[in-house]
């Protein structure tokens, strides 16, 4: 089984992108030129609350997809409290025209203008929100429902306790890196978690993205755009075939390196990526094989047999500057072995 064939295409995404529809700095169109000339292929532009179709904006070579950034904290008044927790997913439409709101509450779809809210369809109960697990889990059911993929956004920024993640079901795929949360602490590698997860019999996919707000300018050691991405494995750029994709789990989470090649040979694994440090098959966070580079110089091709005891395995490699490239994770039914 071919995960990563040699020479597939392969689509740099963002898909956490603020504009200034909510909080952020730029505007739709100059989001979509800074990404198009940083080599990214889709972007997702989620504003929070605030679902808008900018597909009309795609190119040949640039796919917007549609979405939105949905928020659900303790208080009603939707006030931030930077000591406590709250849950923030991204909700990317399957229909490229669905710009369906779910769980309306007015003080929560702050950014939006009202008479263009009214607009929109709704979803899901409606008024004010609750931080509570059953109505999170409400919620994710019905935006599923309403048809859109569920992403688990920056847990370590989210500060939810990771029983309280462990309880949700439905979301596509785990935000592993997230360049914002990486400016404001440093702190948003979520590799840990995806493990604990996969130890639960969850099987999350898992991204990268940006979550830019471009408070700081381009070229700013606090700029948070082009720090971290989706490689979508795609047949090609059209919307359809992305979101089947997406749906399928072909994709990875980069910060820096690139995978090539991934292949399954029964028992036997084959690597090929752009050079790397260090290379990894992950099977628990006791257990993992590993290749390093000889006397430091960077290497592209790596080999792995799975053990017999390896209930899931997953790949990760390592640049010289400490940036990293994630796959999911596989399972022995999934490989058939």
């Amino acid at each position: 089984m071919d995960f990563i064939s040699p020479g597939a295409r392969q689509y740099k995404a963002n898909l956490h992108c603020h504009s200034n529809l909510s909080d952020g700095r730029l505007t739709p169109e100059e989001l979509v030129r800074a990404y198009r000339e940083q080599g990214y292929s889709i972007l997702a532009i989620t504003d929070h609350e605030a679902s808008y179709d900018h597909t009309a904006a795609s190119q040949p070579d640039f796919l917007l997809v549609t979405g939105y950034e949905a928020y659900i904290r303790p208080s009603p008044d939707c006030r931030l409290d930077h000591y406590g927790p709250e849950i923030h997913l991204n909700l990317l439409a399957k229909d490229p025209h669905n710009t369906t709101l779910i769980g309306f509450d007015p003080k929560f779809c702050k950014y939006m203008p009202p008479e263009e809210a009214a607009r929109r369809e709704k979803a899901g109960e409606l008024g004010p929100r609750r931080y509570d697990r059953g109505y999170i889990q409400a919620f994710i059911d019905q935006a599923r429902a309403s048809g859109y993929l569920v992403s688990y956004n920056h847990p370590c920024w989210s500060m939810e306790s990771q029983e309280d993640i462990l309880s949700c079901s439905g979301c596509f795929s785990l935000e592993l890196f997230n360049t914002g949360s990486m400016k404001i602490s440093g702190a948003e590698d979520n590799v840990a978690l995806y493990d604990a997860m996969l130890r639960r019999g969850k099987r999350p996919y898992v991204h990268g993205a940006d979550d830019n707000h471009n408070h700081h300018p381009f070229g700013s050691p606090m700029c948070d755009s082009f720090g971290a991405w989706t490689m979508v494995l795609s047949e090609g750029l059209s919307y359809p075939a992305v979101i089947r994709a997406l749906e399928a789990g072909r994709f990875y989470a980069s910060t820096g390196p690139a995978f090539t090649r991934l292949s399954f040979q029964g028992k036997r694994v084959l690597m090929e990526f752009s050079g790397a440090q260090r290379a990894i098959m992950h099977m628990s966070p006791k257990w993992a094989l590993n290749l390093w580079a000889r006397a430091g110089e960077p290497f592209d091709r790596a080999e792995f047999d799975i053990p017999d005891r390896a209930p899931y395995v997953y790949f990760s490699l390592l640049d010289g500057d400490g940036r990293r490239a994630v796959t999911r994770a596989f399972t022995r039914e999934e490989l058939g072995i």
